[in-house]
């Protein structure tokens, strides 16, 4: 009870600032759901939803300085609950076989692979012999070979010959788990065709969301051609299907890569030159300005003008949340409260997790958040400490430099965890960056949008073109410099809930207890230092294996199952390629085998199907893995395709006294993704 009266007191001097945490509980619960290795039933997920109505409720009746725990305890049930409900929400069939043959589907995405290749996704799927009921719901192809038969549209029908297979599961035990990915995004397939695609039949007549968007990207690589139209088409509809790979790398290499995504940046910048043009517009009419509250009325046509860009550039997770944040801070303008605060980011926060709880596992929501959440943060403290000394012509350029500094250092544990890079000159990138777009390319956007109705979008893309060139060249300008890129290993799982909720509690908790966060960053930190890496890795295909010899990853293909070997190596901090990797290989072997001495254990890797066929014999307890299943009853201990889809991928953690083994599944549990029995 002493423990309870001492919460409740730290908690009642809170008050005022505890409702941010209502997105961290929810989101323990929702991350609480994703740990669990069996499938919650349907029965547990209902009992769950009523508990949190009922503490949520119970709050009412409760001492004042006890609702906090209640109010705590009842959103964390409600995102356990909210997660499994998603889950069960979005289920659908599956493929479990791999498939060749005819497939038949609606176009609703056009994008791109990270092979360079256009990609579709398909709805209303037909497949020859399988029946309605056992058809994915969706599937995703990649479009190889010739392709000049077909210009694909939105909703247009389309056939094709395609191979298909169920969504692979992580490349290694822990890592990220595309099938629980694909199974929120409802694609049931994923495949690629190297013949042509055929239309069936042609979009229907009307307009949609994906329809827009695809035309006005269309126009405007019509007045900007090439790889600067394509970029253009990104920052304004969403639409990277024509972005080409290279200028990703180099977006990416000098940390520019956020400027695709249509997220608070583009935002806030959109709402406030709108905001900012109508309210300076309607003060030069003096009747308008002395009459009007055109504060209110710019704020209020502003927010229209946001909610058509987030229904044009097809709400991803940045675009949601920079889409709350602008409308809670307009909102604020039109009741007179102050507009950006922490309040407006826990409020975005709540919007996507309950849309969207999934989105929480994914570096959009934790980048985006982070960046925010940190920004906000610094502004609110250096606002409550007083006007900076500094010359008002100083202080956009302070702006520019804090701002980038700020969210370059929040997000930067981040996208090092999910991309294993870090880009060391992104801060300088940026700084040259960020005003061309906030001056140039953004208000020669919205010109653009204006004009475009009498045929003259011209006179704003044109500028805007020369913006992105800009852009385009500090991106490969950064990315060339030598060094301009280091490469870290993944951390552990618990490292970036560690960091979390660390950086959460310094920032979110008030008075001198919240240094107490600093506790589990240290700790994370330490993990990831001391992180340990497997020392073998076999993909779930039985189609590459790779070992640690001479303190890097050696693979045993130069060639083949490339997804899977670039980020065996991304994950190990590696920048080398697969080539590269294969060179390392030392050991005994022989067309189709490979050899290696692991922790006093023999490992080999047999490929190819004569190779697989003509093997007899092998070393009593040694590790084979083969690429095909074997017929023939060998004494060593076999990892065949069989065998390896019930486990997933396999590592091994050990040195020369001995190798624990970990798989894929043991990691992950028996889910609805990746179990076929537990989905409905």
């Amino acid at each position: 009870m002493q423990l309870l009266a001492w919460i409740g007191a730290a908690l009642q001097g809170q008050r005022g600032y505890l409702f941010p945490w209502v997105p961290v509980c929810l989101g323990l619960g929702i991350g609480g759901f994703f740990l669990c290795r069996e499938e919650p039933a349907v029965a547990l997920l209902w009992g769950l939803a009523g508990g949190a109505v009922f503490f949520l409720a119970l709050t009412f009746h409760l001492p004042e300085a006890a609702r906090p725990i209640g109010l705590a305890f009842g959103f964390l049930l409600l995102g356990f609950a909210v997660a499994g409900g998603r889950a069960h929400w979005v289920a659908g069939p599956v493929l479990d076989w791999r498939y060749y043959g005819p497939v038949e589907g609606r176009i609703v995405g056009i994008d791109r692979s990270s092979s360079d290749a256009l990609r579709l996704t398909l709805d209303r799927v037909v497949l020859a012999r399988v029946a309605p009921e056992k058809t994915p719901g969706r599937v995703r192809i990649a479009l190889h070979g010739d392709q000049r038969f077909i210009d694909p549209a939105p909703h247009m029908t389309v056939i094709l010959t395609g191979h298909l297979s169920p969504p692979s599961g992580p490349v290694e035990p822990g890592g990220f788990d595309f099938q629980r990915h694909a199974w929120f995004q409802g694609i049931g397939a994923i495949g690629y065709t190297r013949v042509p695609v055929l239309a069936l039949e042609p979009p229907p007549e009307g307009a949609s969301l994906l329809g827009v968007r695809m035309r006005l990207s269309a126009a405007i690589r019509a007045v900007l051609p090439g790889e600067t139209g394509a970029v253009a088409a990104a920052v304004t509809t969403g639409d990277r299907s024509g972005v080409p790979q290279a200028t990703l790398k180099a977006l990416r290499a000098s940390n520019l890569a956020h400027l695709l995504a249509i997220s608070g940046l583009h935002m806030g910048l959109l709402v406030g030159f709108v905001f900012a043009a109508l309210r300076y517009g309607m003060a030069l009419h003096p009747w308008s300005a002395l009459y009007l509250p055109t504060k209110k009325i710019a704020a209020a046509l502003a927010l229209v003008v946001a909610t058509g860009y987030l229904l044009l550039s097809g709400g991803n997770v940045a675009t949601e949340r920079a889409y709350v944040m602008a409308a809670v801070a307009l909102v604020a303008v039109m009741v007179d409260r102050r507009a950006i605060s922490l309040r407006a980011v826990a409020m975005a926060a709540m919007v996507v997790l309950m849309l969207r709880p999934e989105a929480m596992l994914g570096p959009g929501f934790q980048m985006s958040f982070a960046a925010t959440t940190a920004l906000v943060a610094v502004f609110e403290f250096l606002r409550k400490h007083g006007p900076l000394r500094i010359p008002r012509w100083a202080r956009p350029v302070f702006a520019v430099v804090v701002s980038s500094f700020v969210a370059g250092l929040a997000t930067a544990p981040f996208g090092a965890a999910h991309f294993n890079t870090v880009s060391h000159y992104g801060l300088a990138a940026n700084l040259l960056a960020v005003p061309i777009m906030g001056t140039v390319v953004v208000p020669s956007a919205v010109v653009a949008a204006c004009l475009a109705p009498v045929g003259l979008e011209a006179v704003g893309l044109v500028p805007m073109g020369i913006g992105l060139d800009a852009i385009l060249f500090i991106a490969r300008s950064v990315a060339g410099i030598e060094g301009a890129v280091g490469h870290v290993p993944r951390p552990p799982a618990a490292v970036l809930p560690l960091l979390a909720i660390g950086f959460l509690w310094i920032i979110l908790w008030q008075r001198r207890a919240r240094w107490i966060g600093i506790v589990p960053v240290l700790m994370a930190v330490f993990l990831w230092l001391g992180a340990e890496r497997p020392v073998v890795l076999i993909a779930d295909t039985g189609g590459l294996v790779g070992v640690v010899q001479d303190g890097a990853r050696a693979l045993s293909k130069p060639r083949g199952a490339g997804f899977v070997a670039r980020n065996w190596l991304e994950n190990d901090g590696d920048g080398g390629d697969q080539a590269m990797a294969a060179a390392r290989w030392r050991g005994e072997g022989e067309k189709g085998v490979r050899k290696a001495e692991i922790g006093g254990a023999k490992l080999w890797h047999v490929f190819g199907k004569r190779e697989v066929a003509a093997l007899a014999d092998c070393p009593k307890g040694a590790i084979v893995v083969l690429s095909h299943d074997s017929e023939a009853d060998l004494p060593c201990d076999v990892w065949g395709p069989k065998r390896l889809r019930q486990t997933g991928a396999v590592a091994l953690y050990g040195d020369e006294v001995g190798l624990q083994m970990k798989t894929a599944r043991e990691v992950s549990g028996r889910r609805m993704w990746n179990t076929a029995a537990f989905r409905p």
